[in-house]
């Protein structure tokens, strides 16, 4: 992992109220959590500011968030698009054989007989397992992300998966 490596966490996405709050769409699991890794850096095209001590909690299916020296509307209606970034460091490491998503990301897929298939776009989850998206420039394919019978190995260090995959599927 580089170091300084910035992760996506979330983003604004609305305004609530007339005190400067803002909606926000949280990408950590559980959704609140969001608010553990601080300082945010909050960037869109021409905006890029970093805070720390934002507070928020849970309304109804989405998040309110007060953010520090934002007092009204109009002040926090110049960050809604903002995307939310925090430092990798705030991270603490994954268990043994597990994976934060955001490390998986760009990653090399290849299967076990060494053919390339291309790159970790993103991960989704269906409930019932977690999907990787590769893509090679030309074809995307949804792999499952399941260890033992499809996922053989993950090496973080060498910026590689291992599948058992057909790459004709």
């Amino acid at each position: 992992m580089e170091p300084g490596r910035r992760v996506r966490v979330g983003r604004i996405v609305g305004l609530h109220g007339v005190q400067g709050q803002v909606k926000l769409e949280s990408w950590t699991e559980p959704r609140l959590q969001i608010f553990r890794y601080q300082p945010w850096q909050l960037t869109a095209p021409g905006v890029e500011r970093e805070m720390s001590g934002i507070r928020g909690n849970a309304q109804g299916k989405g998040i309110v968030a007060s953010l520090p020296g934002i007092a009204d509307r109009d002040q926090a209606a110049t960050l809604v698009g903002c995307e939310i970034t925090v430092s990798r460091d705030l991270f603490p490491p994954a268990a043994p054989g597990e994976f934060y998503w955001f490390d998986l990301e760009n990653l090399e897929v290849v299967t076990t007989e060494n053919v390339t298939l291309g790159r970790v776009s993103h991960l989704f989850s269906t409930g019932a397992n977690d999907v990787m998206v590769v893509k090679d420039g030309e074809k995307e394919r949804l792999v499952p992300f399941v260890q033992g019978p499809y996922v053989q190995s993950v090496d973080l260090d060498a910026g590689r998966i291992v599948v058992d995959w057909d790459p004709e599927f």
